[in-house]
């Protein structure tokens, strides 16, 4: 079973005083637990509201500080561009909290409602995707390849060794290996294939929307200097699409396409359909491996001692941890896989142009 809120908060206390970050701070809330990676907790305060961001693990397999200091890269990078919430101070590991937090905006808003909300995702998006992107010694913490997509491949590879350990159906895992066969080993250089800003984790659940319409990415963990591509699959993929009760909603192939020219319209990137169609792909083949990963993983008791990755069932609320059983499940069977496999053909022809 996961941490106790009650515990939680009196952790959280105790570290916002040593940080002395409490002196504005009137009341704290839990938040409900809808991710494998933070606990939230609303932070009420004289004036702006902060959230705190406490890390149940590190999905990019950091040890604490670093975790804390990748993330607070991110939030610091990505709010430049008005449509992620701002950095207000990082907690660092402590006996009450391994792993530390962050204390971020707290936004107002409500889910993503989809489709209707697409092109306010393609501009929260491209406000990224336009930031410049810094000279090459500064962009670390965050990942930047050299060449992103090779490094993708590789990621995917990375998560295709859990395949064996999935309990996959074998007609699941024929299907799977004949798309990871297929994707190209290079791509075509232009302006798709130019790194830049992401955020890696851009699907719908992780947005809220403002009375004003403004999509805000709420979630941002993961960022690295990578293919904007990779960012318009993971937020209209069907393996995303669906994966939050609160934003599901199942797209056709118009709808997509029309959400990637709205993207293209605000950035004003000369995009070509063949890179875009491959980040697709890729993206799903890496939510899909990602899938079997967290089958193969999650089972594993928590690690005791708060280290890097853990998919460990047990720091999570049960609900949350079912829904995502579920969704795997879903994700990896059959007639799924097909169905997202023929989009493709059906987006190619919408996005082309005449």
């Amino acid at each position: 079973m996961p941490e106790a809120r009650p515990d939680l908060c009196h952790s959280l206390a105790m570290a916002l005083n040593r940080a002395g970050h409490d002196a504005a701070i009137q009341a704290v809330r839990p938040m409900a637990d809808t991710g494998l990676a933070h606990h939230h907790l609303w932070l009420e305060r004289d004036q702006d509201d902060w959230v705190a961001r406490l890390p149940k693990q590190s999905q990019m397999g950091l040890a604490a500080q670093a975790n804390l200091e990748y993330q607070a890269a991110c939030f610091s990078r990505a709010s430049q561009g008005g449509h992620a919430p701002a950095l207000h101070g990082v907690l660092p590991p402590s006996r009450p909290l391994p792993r530390g937090g962050l204390l971020v905006d707290a936004v107002a808003g409500r889910p993503a409602r989809l489709p209707k909300d697409l092109p306010a995702i393609a501009e929260a998006l491209a406000s990224f995707h336009v930031l410049k992107v810094p000279d090459a010694e500064a962009r670390p913490p965050l990942l930047s390849p050299a060449d992103p997509w090779v490094a993708m491949l590789e990621e995917v590879k990375g998560q295709a060794r859990f395949l064996d350990r999935a309990g996959l159906d074998a007609d699941a895992r024929q299907l799977i290996e004949a798309e990871l066969a297929a994707l190209p080993e290079r791509l075509p250089a232009g302006p798709s294939a130019e790194s830049r800003l992401i955020s890696f984790d851009a699907h719908p659940g992780n947005f809220l929307v403002t009375d004003a319409g403004r999509a805000v990415l709420v979630d941002l963990e993961k960022c690295r200097y990578g293919l904007p591509g990779f960012d318009l699959a993971h937020a209209s993929l069907y393996t995303s699409t669906t994966w939050d009760v609160q934003s599901h909603a199942v797209l056709s192939a118009e709808e997509v396409a029309a959400f990637y020219r709205h993207w293209i319209a605000a950035t004003g990137v000369d995009s070509d359909v063949v890179t875009l169609l491959a980040c697709r792909r890729a993206m799903w083949l890496w939510s899909l491996t990602w899938c079997a990963k967290w089958r193969a993983s999650h089972r594993h008791s928590r690690d005791a001692r708060a280290r890097g990755e853990d998919w460990s069932a047990e720091l999570s609320d049960d609900a949350l941890v079912a829904h995502v059983r579920e969704r795997v499940d879903h994700y990896l069977s059959p007639p799924v896989i097909d169905r997202v496999s023929e989009e493709f053909d059906a987006l190619e022809h919408a996005l082309s142009p005449g």
